[in-house]
Parts: C-alpha cells; sequence; structure tokens
C-alpha cells in the first residue's frame, strides 16, 4: 500500500474487478432491498452503511441460507423483485474514475473481466445498460461458476472464459475483504478501493481513494 510497494509493481497483465461499490456506486439499491426483506422476516434490519457492507459481501446463495433459514429461496426472490423495482428509479451510478480507467485499459490491451457476487443475470443486465460490455473479456456473477467468490473457481472460470488462465501477474481489484481472500486464492495482487483502514484491516496488497488514483498509478507505470 505504500509508494515503495507501487513503484516495485509492474504494469498487471490483466485485471480482475468486483462490481458493485467498485465499479458502480450501488449500496443504496442494494441495502434497502436488503433491508426490505430482513424486515419483511423480522430480522433486524442495518441502517448504517459500513454495517451493511461489513455483513452483505457474500452472494446470496451463500448468505440467505444463514440468515433466512430453510425460506431462503422464498426471500431471495423477495430480494431480488425489489431490488429490481428499486434500482429502475434510482438507475445505476458509475464510481468516480471508472470510465477514464476502463477506456484506458482498453486502449492499453490490458484484458478486464468482472468477477462479482451479483447474480449473473442482474450483472450483465447492468452491463449493458451501461455500454460497458466491450471492456470485458468475462462477466462473472454469482450462480455462474459452482461456487462464489470467495471460493477460488468463480475467477477461475472468468480467467477460463478470457484465455487467460496461464497469466502470471492479475490484480484483484474490489471494496471487500471477501474480494482479497479471492484474490489470494487465485495468487493475485489484492487492490482495495476505498479506506486505508479497511485495507489494512484485511490485509491487501495496495489500496487507491478511488478508480482515477488507480489509473493515476497505472500511467505512471507505463511511464
Amino acid at each position: 500500500m505504500q509508494n515503495a510497494e507501487i513503484r516495485n509493481q509492474t504494469l498487471p497483465e490483466a485485471m480482475i474487478f468486483d462490481w458493485d461499490n467498485t465499479l458502480v456506486d450501488s449500496w443504496g439499491a442494494i441495502g434497502a432491498a436488503i433491508n426490505h426483506v430482513r424486515g419483511k422476516y423480522g430480522l433486524k434490519t442495518w441502517d448504517n452503511r459500513e454495517e451493511m457492507i461489513e455483513n452483505c459481501s457474500m452472494s446470496a446463495r451463500n448468505s440467505f441460507p444463514e440468515w433466512f433459514g430453510d425460506k431462503w429461496e422464498e426471500a431471495r426472490k423477495e430480494y431480488y423483485k425489489h431490488f429490481s423495482m428499486i434500482r429502475a428509479k434510482m438507475g445505476i451510478n458509475k464510481a468516480y474514475g471508472v470510465q477514464e480507467l476502463l477506456e484506458w485499459l482498453k486502449e492499453n490491451n490490458i484484458p478486464a473481466m468482472v468477477v462479482s457476487n451479483k447474480s449473473g443475470g442482474h450483472l450483465r443486465e447492468e452491463a449493458e445498460v451501461l455500454n460497458w460490455k466491450e471492456f470485458f473479456e468475462a462477466i462473472v456473477g454469482a450462480g455462474d461458476a459452482h461456487k462464489d467468490k470467495p471460493n477460488k473457481a468463480h475467477p477461475e472460470l472468468a480467467l477460463t472464459m478470457a484465455g487467460l488462465e496461464h497469466a502470471k501477474n492479475i490484480w484483484f481489484v474490489g471494496d471487500a475483504e471477501v474480494d482479497v481472500a479471492c484474490a489470494k486464492s487465485i495468487g493475485c495482487v489484492s487492490v482495495i478501493i476505498g479506506r486505508e483502514e479497511d485495507a489494512k484491516r484485511f490485509g491487501t496488497d495496495l489500496r487507491f481513494q478511488d478508480c482515477m488514483k488507480l489509473l493515476e498509478c497505472l500511467k505512471g507505470m507505463k511511464g
């Protein structure tokens, strides 16, 4: 995370990105939908953003059985129904610097992929709305691999789809501890977009305030 560590890095051969709150600012819709369904089933809701992020980094098929027991599939349907309604009202907001970052990666022939615990269908739908599909060699969401992030099967599927399973220097960019764990599972450089205190707690390799700062770093490394 220090400048010396960044200087010792070389430009990545490829980059894997988390989606929510890495490339798009979506905690408003996600949080509202989660609180809706948790409230409906009599569970504690989370009004604090940090608490929401801490509790909601896993995919629905991993977290919902723990929360809702044998009613988890019913609760998941309710969640996605409510999420879709809220997203339609709120729209999809690009995170700061992301458009410029994706364009630069494309121009410099650095392949990008997405590995997200958002359902694969919703994920690809949002990429289509944002006109971002051209930027990614693979877009892999929850349910696409036989296990979701942080299991290594999830990023391995993206790498296989992109024809990059033999790449050596890959950066895995996310905002949560689950992203760092996933990066480590396949030997990637883990990169956190967010607060320094969170990056230290997660044990990540590199940390940037936002995607614009990440882009500035990559440009500087290219020279």
